[in-house]
Parts: structure tokens; C-alpha cells; sequence
């Protein structure tokens, strides 16, 4: 299949702009993504170095003075996108979003550092990213941990990065919606609406954004203030991950890895409180509403990509998820089909996401070689029967939301030609 590796690589060349990767050419995504350009720089790393480490230079220069790197930045601020740099209202040298996205460039430049040769101008700049990442990761221990537990919240359901997953339902609910909201959603004019979140979760996601707007993003206020306030299983398995990887990068570096180590240490003790023992299923845990939430999502699994030191809960974890569904001709669905939430087509609530599968299969290589060697042989098939899309129907593989997707090119390009 030479001939969609260099398609996948004309992907991420076609989306990219001066120094950054957008999402997809269209114009559902018309600006830089924090976790997108995650992925995006480790296609690169096949074939651009310098690409790769551009795309993180790029999203790091729009990083805040207190370490916050946001999940949006605008360099183009003439588009139809909502909301826009002028709903955001802020950013530092760069318009950007008031909220963050998943921390995982400290795993993606590990996985760039492992497998290619870096020259002396190269090694001056990866010390510099470096550096910002930590600054990003001790923002998240100091703002979204004030009472050190080990595990950070977010503070907005965009801030997981699968945004109207049933894991939100509940707390969202809680949400009293903004009275005379006026905004204009352009998402569900470029692709299917029945694909897209509901128009109340919208109401509910510019409510949240407008609430902590108000207090200007303050980070010392937003724990507290916000509407929403979730410690998540998936989010807090990719920051447990990105810790670990951050300190074989200080390691290498001779950067001192002291706090990073003690919070990963403080994590490793206390994540086993979000396991229920009676129910053998790990749940998220609504702050704001002091409710645990019990969702059988994909995302619960990442626990396997943070190489949790637990024999017993792999073990279960691993059970588990052969069970999650095994019937379906693709997997993994976002969201387990038997539950009452999933969704076949609607974005995080049922359809296949490669990123997902990524991550699966990434925790399963030291755990469960073999399984591990079939949801990449299948998470590659979907790709070449289908193509570069955003999502994918777990039934039949239909392909949906944006065409010419860029992070699942990148991680194509990185299940195809990774030999470690």
C-alpha cells in the first residue's frame, strides 16, 4: 500500500499552513488544534523532521505566560468558524481558546526522540519544547489539582477532546443554559447535523465558555467557577502517560524531573480510588455535582497507553475490552453499542475514532502482543478500505465527518512504518 503512505503524507502537506496543520482542508476546522498537531507531528516525523518540530514550535508559541498551552489557536482570524477568536476574547502573541486539550506532546516527542537522528540545532530546540512542556504540566498539577489528589479535572467537556461523549451527559445536564444566547454554529452546515453534536449541547458547551470568559480564564478562579468539573479516567491516563515520558525527556536532557516524579508518584496511589471494586469498572468523577459517572467508553481504557504498574487491573482492563465490541465488524466504537448513550454516527458517542485505537494499541504492545497486533491490523484496514476520515461507523465502516483528515494520516503513516 506505497501508494497511501505518500497519500497520507500529500494529507498533512495539502492541510498544512505557514508552520501549523489544520485538522482537515475544509472548513470545519479552520485554525491549529492542540492535540491534533500532536498526532500531525508525529506523521511528520516519518518524513519532515524539521515539519515535525515546526508544528509543535507553532502550537507552543501560542503557549500562555502561565503555562497553559489552549486547545485552539487562531492564526487566521478571517473565518465562519464558532467561536471564533472574538467569542474566545484572549491568547497570548496568538488569538486562541480560553480552555486546553489532552497533554500529549511529551509522549509524541518521545516517540519522535526514539526513532530518528537528531542534529546539534535540533537537540538546542527539542531542549527549548522541552522546557515549555513542563511549564504546561505544572500548570495542570498547580490549576486543575489545587488540593493535590493525583488526578486533574477539566473544566470544559471540549478540554477531553471527545466532546459530546455520554461520559458528559449527567453533568452537563446540570448546566443552567445562558438566557438570550445568540451564536452561530457553522460545524452542522459543513457536515451532517445527524453526525454532529445536538444543538443543546452546543447551548451548554458557549454557556460553560462564556461563564469562564467572565472571569477571563483565570486559572485560580476556573477550578471553583466553573459549570463543569470532571476528573475523567482517559484524560488523567494520557496526563499519568505524558508525566512519565516527560521525565525520560528531562532525564535526557539533565533537566531536573523532581516535581514531575512526585506527582507521578501522587497519581499512582490515588487512581485506583476511581476503581469500584464491586462493580470491577473504573468510573469518572462529577466535582461539581459530587457524582461518580459510569460510562462505558473507550477512553476508560487508556489506562493501558499510562502503562499502569497493576498486573490485575491490566489483566481485567484487557478482559474487558475484548468484550467492548467484539460483535461489530470494525472497532473500537466510542462508546460500548449495548449501552442506552451510543450512537452509531454521532461523533463521540459510538463511531470509531483511529486516535482511540492508536492509543489502545500503543498500551497493549507490552501487555497483550497479540491483540495488540490485530487492532492494528485492523485499525490499518479501515484506513485503506475507507480512507483519511475523521470517524467511522463500527457497523460497516462508513466514513464521516471530515475527508482528508489529518491526524489519521499521521497515525497511519505511524502504524505502517513504526518497526519498534
Amino acid at each position: 500500500m506505497k501508494h497511501l503512505i505518500n497519500k497520507a503524507k500529500k494529507t498533512l502537506l495539502g492541510n498544512r499552513r505557514r508552520g501549523y496543520t489544520l485538522p482537515t482542508n475544509n472548513k470545519l476546522y479552520p485554525a491549529q488544534w492542540n492535540w491534533d498537531s500532536g498526532f500531525i507531528a508525529l506523521g511528520y516525523s516519518y518524513f519532515n523532521l524539521n515539519f515535525a518540530l515546526k508544528e509543535i514550535n507553532t502550537l507552543l508559541d501560542g503557549q500562555w505566560k502561565d503555562g497553559m498551552v489552549p486547545h485552539i489557536l487562531f492564526h487566521d482570524t478571517n473565518t465562519n468558524y464558532y467561536p471564533n477568536y472574538t467569542a474566545w476574547n484572549c491568547g497570548n502573541k496568538i488569538h486562541s481558546s480560553g480552555i486546553t486539550q489532552p497533554p500529549i506532546l511529551a509522549t509524541i516527542l518521545k516517540e519522535i526522540l526514539d526513532k530518528n537522528k537528531i542534529n546539534k540545532s535540533q537537540l538546542l530546540n527539542i531542549k527549548k519544547i522541552i522546557k515549555k512542556i513542563k511549564k504546561y504540566h505544572e500548570w495542570f498539577i498547580k490549576f486543575r489539582d489545587p488540593k493535590k489528589t493525583g488526578l486533574v479535572s477539566i473544566l470544559h467537556p471540549w478540554e477531553s477532546g471527545y466532546d459530546n461523549s455520554p461520559i458528559w451527559d449527567d453533568p452537563m445536564e446540570k448546566v443552567k443554559i445562558e438566557k438570550n444566547l445568540k451564536y452561530k454554529r457553522a460545524d452542522n452546515k459543513v457536515i451532517n447535523p445527524d453526525h454532529r453534536p445536538h444543538n443543546i449541547d452546543y447551548d451548554r458547551y458557549v454557556t460553560i465558555k462564556n461563564n469562564l470568559r467572565s472571569i477571563k480564564y483565570n486559572p485560580k478562579k476556573a477550578y471553583k467557577s466553573s459549570f463543569f468539573n470532571v476528573v475523567d479516567v482517559g484524560f488523567n491516563s494520557i496526563f499519568l502517560k505524558a508525566n512519565k515520558d516527560l521525565v525520560y525527556l528531562l532525564d535526557k536532557f539533565n533537566l531536573d524531573k523532581s516535581k514531575i516524579n512526585k506527582y507521578i508518584k501522587l497519581t499512582k496511589n490515588n487512581f485506583l480510588k476511581l476503581y469500584d471494586k464491586r462493580k470491577k469498572t473504573f468510573f469518572s468523577k462529577d466535582l461539581k455535582n459530587k457524582k461518580k459517572i459510569y460510562i462505558p467508553s473507550i477512553t476508560n481504557y487508556f489506562l493501558l497507553f499510562a502503562d499502569f504498574d497493576d498486573d490485575k487491573i491490566n489483566r481485567k482492563l484487557i478482559k474487558d475490552l475484548k468484550k467492548h465490541n467484539y460483535k461489530d465488524k470494525y472497532f473500537f466504537s466510542s462508546i460500548k453499542p449495548n449501552h442506552k448513550s451510543f450512537e452509531e454516527k454521532r461523533y463521540w458517542r459510538g463511531p470509531v475514532w483511529i486516535n482511540c485505537n492508536w492509543f489502545i494499541y500503543k498500551g497493549l504492545k507490552n501487555k497483550d502482543n497479540l491483540l495488540s497486533k490485530k487492532v492494528k491490523k485492523k485499525t490499518i484496514q479501515i484506513i485503506e478500505k475507507k480512507g483519511f476520515h475523521e470517524y467511522y461507523s463500527c457497523k460497516n465502516g462508513q466514513p464521516m465527518g471530515a475527508n482528508n483528515f489529518s491526524w489519521t494520516a499521521a497515525l497511519y503513516l505511524d502504524l505502517k512504518l513504526n518497526k519498534n
